[in-house]
């Protein structure tokens, strides 16, 4: 699956990100980027998850060749 990151996170993953291990859903997903970096858990955890241009839960099932952007939250006027 394809990882697309934005602002803050782009500091933590490149983009695309590509994923090859088999993970079923978005909560797994969540966790193995976590492990991956963990200095990117704060924002992980307060960003949303899109797949395929839709925002989903993290209970959502992905696919291996699913889009997951992950929008971290932002401020701004």
């Amino acid at each position: 699956m394809t990882i697309q990151t934005f602002a803050a996170l782009k500091d933590y993953f490149s983009t695309p990100y590509e994923v090859l291990e088999n993970l079923s859903l978005i909560s797994d997903l969540k966790t193995y980027l976590i492990q991956q970096n963990s200095d990117a858990e704060n924002i992980l955890n307060l960003s949303r998850f899109a797949v395929n241009d839709t925002f989903v839960d993290l209970d959502f099932e992905i696919k291996k060749n699913d889009t997951i952007c992950i929008i971290p939250p932002s401020s701004g006027g």
